[in-house]
């Protein structure tokens, strides 16, 4: 008997017994949802299942990536929006990132003005909600462009109006990713040497032409393969006709809205974690590097930023996956997102609603993991490193 109650008694005994009995509840209630559902679904006569994915769709799509058509089946159609979506998000993330940065090291600028507009831009943007930012964009300033007669022309070749921004597209991309693999092979080699200027540094202690390799690996060679694959390609320019621009790509104004938005948006809180990381980092680090005889332009760049970065990093990985759940605002002015064309067209002409619902929460699922799992690593791998 004594054995029975010391067994029972015992606390991993109990903890596992609880974990058990909350699993095998939950469990239980998940089953419970999915019979309801299927039994309200079959009285409803809709057939669950995801055959549906392989009807055509007959949706159009005004801003495609893929190469979807309307008759192409509602799988096409689901792809096409998640293009869209990642597309919005990728280009948010790193412009309100840049922008969040240069906001945030204003708010601690010496200059009063400057710190002050920075501040009140912050203040402001913590305290409006996202949807604003989103309807003023797209209402109040791309509504407010002249109509195709009167565009905004960029060199005579891009034009900025109300039903959006139509840029020259390239007749065959061959040259461009000839120029992209060049890109990538130079910041290969960049980052080879990289490695062996560290190890020629512990070394020998001699330093190399880091500064000036990099300039010509991360800035001339780009820039040179980009010039070259830009002449030496056929351009579709657009041109007026009747009441509209033909031929070029047209980026929508939604997509142009919600960039802004998201942009605009997200940088006020990046620039409030920057602000705070930088403030993280002590005094005598600073004051170390002014004894040496750095000015406040390189402190900042090589003993600042990179220490305030172990700070900045978790509190910017939550941001980054907000941009990428609020990229689902664009459904509120029709942003063709996963959202706004799976949740909202195919759900309505399909009624499988459990399975598109489920589809489009395992690509927001999916997607911020793999932003966490990034950044945890990228996280672990500045930490600093205690004994």
């Amino acid at each position: 008997m004594s054995k029975a109650l010391a067994f029972i008694n015992d606390k991993r005994v109990r903890d596992v017994f609880y974990q058990a009995a909350l699993l095998i509840g939950l469990v239980a209630l998940l089953v419970y949802f999915i019979r309801n559902a299927s039994q309200n679904m079959v009285q409803a006569g809709i057939a669950s299942g995801f055959d549906f994915l392989w009807r055509t769709s007959g949706i159009e799509v005004p801003f495609v990536l893929t190469n979807y058509t309307q008759s192409d089946n509602i799988l096409s159609l689901f792809w096409a929006g998640v293009a869209n979506t990642m597309l919005v998000t990728v280009i948010a993330l790193v412009l309100s990132t840049a922008l969040g940065f240069l906001i945030g090291i204003a708010r601690l600028s010496s200059i009063w003005l400057v710190q002050a507009i920075a501040g009140a831009y912050v203040e402001f943007v913590r305290n409006i909600p996202l949807l604003f930012f989103v309807l003023f964009w797209y209402f109040g300033v791309i509504a407010a462009l002249p109509a195709p007669r009167e565009s905004l022309s960029v060199f005579g070749v891009a034009f900025l109006n109300n039903r959006g921004l139509t840029i020259p597209l390239p007749d065959a991309g061959a040259n461009f990713k000839v120029a992209f693999i060049a890109i990538a092979i130079s910041c290969l080699l960049h980052w080879f040497f990289l490695r062996w200027a560290k190890r020629r540094k512990e070394q020998t202690g001699k330093d190399a032409p880091v500064l000036r390799v990099g300039l010509v690996l991360l800035l001339l060679v780009p820039a040179l393969a980009l010039a070259w694959a830009t002449l030496a390609t056929r351009w579709d320019i657009p041109v007026l006709r009747g009441f509209n621009y033909r031929g070029g790509f047209v980026v929508i104004p939604e997509f142009v809205a919600l960039l802004a938005a998201l942009v605009t948006y997200t940088a006020g809180f990046i620039a409030e974690i920057v602000r705070g990381g930088i403030q993280s980092v002590p005094n005598g680090q600073i004051e170390a590097s002014s004894a040496l005889g750095l000015r406040p332009g390189p402190t900042l760049r090589l003993v600042t930023i990179p220490q305030a970065l172990r700070v900045m990093t978790p509190p910017m990985t939550n941001q980054y996956l907000n941009v990428l759940k609020n990229s689902s605002f664009g459904a509120a002015i029709a942003y063709p997102d996963v959202v706004s064309l799976f949740m909202g067209s195919a759900l309505n002409n399909t009624g499988q609603a459990i399975e598109i619902i489920a589809m489009t929460l395992a690509v927001y699922l999916v997607i911020g993991l793999a932003v966490s799992a990034f950044m945890n690593w990228y996280n672990a791998r500045i930490a600093l490193v205690t004994r």
